[in-house]
């Protein structure tokens, strides 16, 4: 692994974030599309998207730039990847028109099952990234700085309660930002928490959990619980809470390579079970399309749920 490779690839994010609050060079407006329309409740919790189901097309995309480069390499083929993440830095990364369409149809669904709930939740005027990505990549001086820059932002709109979309998102503002924002008090909880009692329109699929969830959030059950009248399919080894497999993420963007060996393996096991899977996480969801060529189809969590049954 290059030093190099490294230094530019955090200087790439902090840029980035400080310029449109997105941990890559992308439209600025990318998250926004989804909240056309909606109404939104000035005192309900905030549906906060940390822009990460909009931000995963723009991940891949950026990957499969860097990738060519050998970034994983040291010598000639790091140092060339360095100068690879400085002319990343300079574009303008855009995703293809379909997938955020459909990250504006998972956002938009996942705010119709909220409401059939019963819960009326705040639209943000701007959808910010939660810095996640700088905490997990080990550059802690600059999370620190950007999550206290986040908290501020919460803050100033009056922000008390949150509901999270994704469990990078939720792990890094419940565990994470008390340790590193003193006094930061908001309210967490996940989505998942409201949504038992759905249809579901898919049959016989697989579950590739995401390991926070899974882990360290406590949402195993749930979400057998939620998709059970789909009856997936499972194994005691492949989707076991404590055994299954990673998609390889978030390394994606250091040791693409290595992600990507890990993110077949896993498809490979899912295969066994099911050709459908159902993800509950954007970063998992690059990591397994990047490694399925064809053997599985993928499945957003909220796009195979169906009108409330109770």
């Amino acid at each position: 692994m290059s030093r190099s490779w490294l230094s530019e690839l955090r200087n790439l994010i902090v840029n980035s974030l400080e310029r449109s609050w997105l941990p890559f060079p992308t439209d600025g407006d990318l998250c926004e599309s989804w909240k056309k329309g909606l109404d939104s409740n000035p005192s309900g919790p905030v549906l906060y998207t940390s822009c990460l189901y909009h931000l995963a097309p723009v991940i891949e995309k950026a990957v499969e730039n860097l990738e060519r480069f050998g970034v994983t390499e040291g010598g000639l083929r790091g140092r060339f990847a360095a100068v690879a993440a400085k002319t990343v830095g300079r574009l303008i990364l855009k995703p293809e028109g379909e997938e955020v369409d459909r990250a504006d149809s998972v956002m938009r669904r996942i705010y119709r099952l909220l409401a059939q709930r019963g819960v009326k939740v705040r639209l943000l005027d701007r959808e910010i990234y939660s810095g996640a990505l700088l905490y997990e990549l080990g550059f802690e001086k600059e999370f620190a700085e950007y999550a206290k820059r986040v908290a501020t932002f919460f803050k100033e709109r009056g922000v008390k309660e949150i509901i999270t979309v994704d469990p990078h998102t939720h792990y890094i503002l419940e565990k994470v930002y008390p340790r590193y924002v003193p006094g930061f008090d908001v309210k967490i909880s996940s989505y998942l928490d409201y949504i038992k009692g759905t249809g579901v329109a898919l049959k016989g699929f697989a579950i590739h959990d995401s390991c926070l969830y899974a882990r360290f959030l406590d949402r195993y059950g749930l979400i057998r619980q939620i998709l059970s009248p789909g009856q997936p399919v499972e194994d005691p080894y492949y989707t076991g809470r404590e055994t299954a497999g990673c998609c390889g993420g978030p390394i994606e963007s250091i040791y693409p390579d290595v992600a990507r060996k890990v993110a077949s393996l896993r498809v490979n096991d899912l295969s066994k079970l099911s050709k459908d899977v159902v993800v509950q996480c954007p970063i998992c969801y690059v990591n397994l399309k990047r490694a399925a060529e064809g053997r599985i189809n993928l499945h957003y969590l909220p796009e195979i749920l169906t009108e409330a049954t109770a």
